[in-house]
């Protein structure tokens, strides 16, 4: 159970109040006790002094007493005590509280402790208990007698007279004393309840704070401690709120960087626990659940990443790099570098960061083919220029008919070198951007037409059919009418040059929102599937040897993917082997 501060406060002021009231009670009661016995003693002492005087005035002209027994019965009931007259030589002469017979049966009383000092000194006092009276008593004893000493006067007080007026006192005492715990418990539950509510405020207040809500302050104004405390509890909030306020920022920033990143980035504790992963990384690896509290083993299933932690957090390496292969949910090749966090000589955890390589990796294997590529289509038309014309310096000259001969092939390689040269150009050209574009509204039928002119006598020797269907919707497009030409010869190219004899060539259009789609559907031989994605690449050939019988330098696609690309179109192609193939590209409609 949890005890509030003010009752605290209360419990605490009550027992200072209490223990006070103790002392103060005993302190009070035996020192009251001390007053009341030596009051009762002074009191006691004047009136037998004055009692004695009274005898002495009454025995002064006689000489002699006339009746103790009455005298002592007269002084007694004034005092309203035990009065005792004794002779000279100790026989009881009177006694206010006994009868004559009483008093004749009394024994000598010389041997009294009283009588004895009364004697001596003139004064005599004692307690004791009477067993005449079955009482504890006080007695004081003077004698009287103005010549000589006549007898002695002596007064009695019980003392539980006394016992019973301390007995009272102590139950006044008690009674105000309670009365004054009362008042002092009230008092002090209220002024702790005041005390109390400033920091019950601050405390709740103080709460607030911890849960975020930071719109609350201490509504103390006092100047006291108390104030200062409210008054530094409203600063401190108003720095943590400022603080938070940064942080939050500086954590928004921090997750919209890391949010952004293609990189993927995951910080792990010394015990191989994920801290902090972003979503490129968890795209990456196909993780779904948030990674955080996990051991990074357990979701990054992946044996070269859960040896680069191992080293890292067994402290063998600071740094490491490795190429990491994943083959779920698609594949890539990632560059992983990992570092030891350290702080004050201690492994706090290490930070990985994964780059995607993939499409470096791809590139380099595209630059090598390329280059292999261009070797291999150079090499092969200089090479047969080389050798015949060794040949007819060696004397084939001389023979007209082999003359001819290969000076023709000598023509017709150093053109398929003049070609490759020009679309390889073309291509660096269009790649570079500097290949000029000037789109103006373009006829699509006349362009196609002029196209089939330039390959009519290849499309009569194989007997092709060819069909264009233009709709007046798609008559016209916005494009640069030179590299549209380029771009319908080259697909119609492939066409004738692939096709079958007898076979079908379609030539089509279609609007789609504010696109021309052409499209270049053939009978021929087809593509395989899985060289589908790769038929646009430079000098990529479905059938290496047929291609290159066909005359082709490998660059006619490409260009065409990149013209269309230059006018914010695209290519598609769609092919089912040994049945035909369909390429289209979009334009802008005019």
């Amino acid at each position: 159970m949890k005890l509030r501060l003010h009752w605290k406060l209360t419990a605490f002021f009550c027992s200072a109040v209490m223990i006070g009231l103790f002392l103060g009670y005993f302190f009070l009661t035996a020192h009251l006790k001390s007053f009341l016995d030596q009051d009762l003693q002074k009191n006691l002492k004047r009136e037998i002094v004055l009692s004695k005087g009274f005898i002495e005035n009454e025995s002064a002209a006689a000489r002699t007493l006339e009746d103790p027994y009455a005298l002592a019965k007269r002084i007694g009931v004034g005092m309203g005590c035990r009065v005792t007259i004794v002779a000279v030589d100790g026989v009881v002469l009177g006694d206010s509280s006994l009868t004559r017979e009483e008093v004749t049966a009394l024994e000598n009383h010389a041997g009294r402790p009283e009588i004895k000092e009364a004697l001596r000194t003139g004064f005599g006092e004692s307690r004791r208990y009477s067993f005449t009276l079955k009482k504890e008593l006080l007695y004081q004893a003077v004698p009287f007698g103005r010549d000589k000493v006549l007898g002695i006067l002596r007064f009695a007080m019980p003392l539980s007279d006394v016992e019973l007026f301390e007995n009272g006192l102590d139950r006044v005492v008690l009674f105000g004393f309670f009365l004054v715990f009362v008042m002092s418990l009230g008092f002090t539950y209220l002024m702790s309840v005041i005390l109390s509510r400033p920091l019950r405020e601050m405390a709740t207040v103080a709460k607030a704070m911890a849960e975020g809500d930071f719109s609350r302050t201490p509504s103390i104004r006092s100047k006291d401690e108390v104030g200062e405390l409210a008054g530094a509890i409203t600063h401190m909030s108003q720095q943590i709120r400022s603080r938070i306020e940064d942080i939050e920022e500086e954590k928004a920033k921090l997750d919209a960087v890391l949010a952004s990143m293609f990189e993927g980035i995951m910080v792990v504790d010394d015990k191989g626990v994920v801290q902090l992963m972003n979503p490129s990384l968890r795209k990456i690896f196909f993780i779904d659940a948030p990674p955080e509290g996990r051991r990074a083993v357990e979701i990054v299933r992946n044996s070269v990443v859960t040896e680069m932690a191992e080293k890292l957090l067994k402290g063998s390496e600071r740094f490491v790099s490795r190429e990491v292969f994943v083959g779920f949910p698609e594949e890539k090749m990632l560059k992983a570098n990992g570092v030891a966090i350290r702080a004050h000589d201690k492994l706090e955890g290490a930070v990985f960061v994964f780059h995607d390589i993939t499409e470096l990796r791809r590139l380099e294997k595209v630059r090598q083919d390329f280059v292999a590529n261009v070797s291999h289509e150079l090499r092969t038309p200089v090479a047969s220029i080389k050798g015949y014309a060794e040949t007819l310096l060696q004397g084939a000259m001389d023979d007209k008919a082999a003359l001819k001969e290969f000076l023709d092939t000598i023509y017709q390689n150093s053109d398929r070198l003049v070609n490759l040269i020009n679309d390889l150009l073309d291509l660096a050209r269009i790649q570079s951007g500097k290949l000029s574009i000037v789109p103006a509204v373009v006829e699509v039928e006349p362009v196609i037409r002029r196209c089939l002119g330039v390959l009519e006598k290849t499309v009569e020797a194989k007997r092709l059919v060819v069909n264009v269907r233009i709709p007046p919707e798609a008559a016209r497009v916005l494009a640069d009418e030179s590299r549209f030409s380029q771009v319908v010869l080259n697909l119609l190219d492939n066409a004738v040059k692939y096709t079958l004899e007898g076979g079908v060539i379609t030539v089509g259009a279609v609007v789609l929102d504010s696109k021309v789609r052409i499209d270049v559907t053939d009978t021929g031989i087809g593509i395989p599937e899985e060289d589908l994605p790769r038929i646009f690449e430079r000098f990529y050939r479905v059938d290496k040897a047929r291609s290159r019988d066909q005359g082709g330098t490998g660059l006619g696609l490409s260009i065409v993917k990149h013209i269309v690309i230059a006018h914010g179109g695209e290519v598609l192609v769609s092919s089912v082997l040994g049945q035909g193939t369909t390429f289209s590209f979009t334009l802008p409609v005019a």
